[in-house]
C-alpha cells in the first residue's frame, strides 16, 4: 500500500513534470499556426483583412506611440502568425483584440496568412515613441549593457529578433508598449510568454526595465525598413 509520505512525493514529481513540460510547450506550434504558417499568403486578400485591423493599429500598421497598440508594420510574418493562433486560441490575454481576432470577424488560417504577409510588407514608423533618455546619457549606457548582457541571444545585436524562433522584431517598437509588455512578462501577467525569457529578466528593478526599454526603442532601424516620412500615408486607403 502507498503510504501518505510516498503520495505527496509522487504529486511533487508530477507537479515538476507539469512545469518543466508547460515550460517547454509555450510555443509547440499545431493546428492553426502551423496551418497558417504553412499557407502562401496573398497581398490582396491580405489587404481586405486588414482593413479590420487598420481600426485599431491604423492603415499604416503604426499603432500608437503611446503604447496603446503596437506598431505592426515590417513585423516578422512568423511571430505575427503564433501571437494572432495564440490570441484566438485563448493562449494569450488581449481582451480588446478578441473578437476582432476570431474567424467570424476575419476568416480561418488562410486569411492568417495572407493578412500577416500584408502586414510584414508595410513599412515602419520612422518616428516611433520613445524613451526618456538619450544616448550620452547614463541610463542609456546602463540600458545599453543591460540589453548586451540579457537580451542579445533572442532579439539580436539591432532588436531585430529571429523570425525561425518566434522572437519578434523589437527595434522601432514604442517605448510604452514595450515597457508594458516586459513589465507583464517579468511579473508572469503574459500567460504565452517565453519561460526563458520570464527567467532571465525576472531580477530587473523597474529602472533597469526602463533603461534597457529606453534603449531598445532608440535603436536606428534601417532606412530600406522604414517610411520615407513620419507623414506617409498608405496608398492601399485613398
Amino acid at each position: 500500500m502507498t503510504s501518505g509520505k510516498q503520495l505527496l512525493s509522487i504529486f511533487v514529481a508530477m507537479g515538476f513534470a507539469l512545469s518543466a513540460q508547460a515550460a517547454n510547450d509555450w510555443n509547440t506550434g499545431g493546428g492553426e499556426q502551423d496551418e497558417a504558417m504553412h499557407l502562401k499568403g496573398s497581398l490582396e486578400d491580405g489587404l481586405d483583412v486588414y482593413e479590420v485591423c487598420s481600426a485599431c493599429h491604423y492603415p499604416e500598421g503604426w499603432g500608437t506611440q503611446d503604447g496603446t497598440f503596437p506598431q505592426l508594420a515590417g513585423q516578422h510574418k512568423e511571430v505575427l502568425i503564433k501571437q494572432l493562433a495564440d490570441i484566438r486560441a485563448g493562449n494569450r490575454d488581449n481582451p480588446t483584440m478578441y473578437p476582432f481576432a476570431l474567424p467570424e470577424s476575419i476568416g480561418d488560417a488562410q486569411a492568417l496568412a495572407d493578412v500577416v504577409a500584408y502586414i510584414e510588407k508595410l513599412p515602419m514608423n520612422p518616428d516611433n515613441g520613445k524613451g526618456e533618455w538619450a544616448e550620452g546619457t547614463t541610463e542609456f549606457a546602463q540600458g545599453k549593457k543591460l540589453y548586451a548582457d540579457n537580451c542579445v541571444e533572442c532579439h539580436a545585436e539591432n532588436g531585430e529578433g529571429k523570425k525561425d524562433k518566434y522572437y519578434p522584431m523589437i527595434m522601432g517598437q514604442h517605448y510604452k508598449y514595450m515597457l508594458r509588455q516586459f513589465e507583464w512578462i517579468r511579473d508572469g501577467k503574459r500567460r504565452n510568454a517565453n519561460p526563458d525569457m520570464v527567467k532571465q529578466i525576472q531580477g530587473f528593478s523597474d529602472k533597469d526595465m526602463k533603461m534597457v526599454i529606453n534603449y531598445v526603442s532608440r535603436i536606428p532601424v534601417p532606412k530600406d525598413l522604414v517610411a520615407p516620412s513620419k507623414d506617409w500615408k498608405n496608398p492601399d486607403f485613398d
